[in-house]
């Protein structure tokens, strides 16, 4: 299994040679360090541990500087253990390197928190009568209890969906494609929306819901527009001439 972790910049678009525009969202992931393996023997369960995001020892509270003292480890902000992956040795560095463009990933994060919001938007009831003999809220959620009494219960049950906190809740997102990996500034190109806000951790990994292979996107590069060598040597030369001109004009004067 292919895995990192990032943060999430935001979204752009890019374009393939056929000219179509693809919507992308940029994930900046510098790379994450091995801190642990987990081996059967020892542990119970086989599984790696890595690091994102270096800190300092003030940052942390006492259990976590001595566990990255125990590790003799730096010190970092973000700690993810990954079940069931093995094959690294503590201290090596997971780059973006690691995924090639047309490889099938997840994105999983925490969404964006919506604040308290009614029932209507955050199940997706539907409202009541627009007309004007309405004699109740049009965006009324309804009735929430079991019935009028008798046989039936006289409260309300537990999971009745309500108006309430909204977002911020972890979700993933499966099977998006790799558009380009950019080695250099550690970014990797996303088709689609990621979940989260901007500078939101992002956790990206082997799609565990397809096998399909999508094929490697070509994307348009630009020309150079750098002037040849010819034309700059020409007009040197046409200036050279201009300059001689000059000169004479100047002399005969």
């Amino acid at each position: 299994m292919k895995m990192i972790l990032g943060k999430k910049v935001g979204m752009t678009q890019i374009f393939l040679e056929d000219g179509k525009r693809i919507p992308v969202t940029v994930i900046h992931a510098e790379p994450n360090v091995v801190l642990e393996n987990k081996t059967q023997e020892k542990n119970g369960y086989v599984a790696t541990k890595i690091g994102y995001q270096k800190t300092e020892d003030k940052q942390l509270n006492k259990p976590q500087v001595n566990y990255f003292k125990k590790l003799k480890q730096t010190p970092f902000k973000h700690i993810k253990e990954f079940k069931n992956v093995s094959g690294y040795n503590v201290g090596d560095k997971i780059a973006v390197d690691t995924f090639n463009s047309g490889d099938c990933i997840d994105a999983q994060a925490i969404s964006k928190g919506k604040g308290f919001t009614g029932a209507i938007k955050r199940w997706n009831f539907k409202i009541g009568p627009l007309s004007h003999g309405a004699g109740y809220p049009h965006r009324y959620q309804g009735s929430i209890s079991f019935g009028r009494g008798g046989t039936q219960g006289q409260r309300v049950p537990k999971g009745q969906r309500m108006a309430g906190h909204y977002g911020h809740e972890l979700v993933t997102i499966a099977n998006l494609v790799v558009v380009n990996v950019e080695l250099e500034k550690n970014l990797i190109l996303i088709k689609g929306s990621v979940p989260g806000p901007i500078n939101s951790l992002v956790l990206l990994k082997t799609t565990t819901k397809s096998k399909k292979s999508v094929e490697p996107y070509k994307l348009f590069v630009p020309k150079d527009n750098k002037p040849k060598v010819e034309a700059v040597t020409a007009n040197a030369e046409n200036n050279d001439v201009q300059n001689a001109d000059n000169d004479k004009k100047e002399g005969a004067k």
